[in-house]
């Protein structure tokens, strides 16, 4: 009896410790399908996602301007007063053609640059797009180089710190700090961006649209440098037209 007893019981833990081995086995692959099903998108990712849709909005825009799809380089002109950003691309004369116009839908602070973090501004000046967000909380996002060598130049003058940075301009119609478009609109400069490359973008954030009227009232207290860099800001932005030809 003890010797049947035993083997009974032998049986029993060579059952459970089978039983164990399959769940455990069941537990690691569901696991390891919850890890892939999960894991973060890329920008190819984002590009095979949206790249169709956005070809089928942007395509008859280019082809009636005879511009290549996608352009060599573009430009972005960001409008704070206006709550307007432009799309400019290059074509094949040389010259910048404005391609569409985007409604910003959202956009905190007022004019002026922005020096601090916290202080809730969009900056204002010449910048570029440093990165690509595929998984960003508003969609789609690319941020832009805030702070640029400029912005630490005068920030150690000044003797200012804690600049703030991740400034993007995204999808959906929330934002501190940043420039929301909404969502069709940042997966047509997200995938822009992406196929054109981000060495190949230039980005203009100004206070107002200085190619039709003058900015009338200047934040008080604002840098000595700021005339200057609105000066500049006019004058590029004289270059490009204020309508799609």
């Amino acid at each position: 009896m003890a010797l049947a007893s035993g083997s009974a019981s032998s049986c029993w833990l060579g059952h459970c410790a089978l039983e164990m081995n399959i769940t455990h086995t069941f537990l690691m692959i569901a696991c390891s399908a919850l890890v892939g099903c999960s894991r973060a998108a890329t920008i190819d990712d984002r590009v095979g996602q949206y790249e169709a849709r956005v070809q089928t909005r942007l395509a008859p825009l280019f082809k009636a301007k005879s511009i290549p799809y996608p352009p060599a380089k573009f430009t972005l002109l960001a409008l704070k007063e206006e709550k307007k950003l432009e799309l400019h691309v290059l074509g094949t004369n040389g010259h910048y053609q404005l391609m569409n116009t985007y409604p910003i839908l959202a956009a905190s602070g007022t004019a002026g640059p922005k020096l601090k973090e916290g202080d809730l501004q969009v900056p204002e000046g010449f910048y570029a797009i440093e990165s690509l967000n595929p998984n960003s909380r508003y969609h789609l996002s690319l941020r832009v180089n805030y702070p640029n060598a400029e912005d630490k130049r005068h920030a150690k003058e000044e003797g200012r710190t804690h600049l703030g940075g991740d400034i993007m301009i995204h999808g959906k119609a929330l934002s501190i700090g940043c420039i929301a478009v909404g969502d069709p609109a940042a997966e047509e400069l997200f995938i822009l961006a992406a196929k054109t490359g981000i060495k190949n973008i230039h980005v203009i954030i100004s206070p107002v649209d200085f190619r039709t009227r003058p900015l009338k009232d200047v934040p008080l207290k604002t840098p000595a440098w700021i005339k200057p860099l609105y000066e500049r800001i006019q004058a590029e932005m004289n270059t490009y037209k204020t309508r799609e030809k």
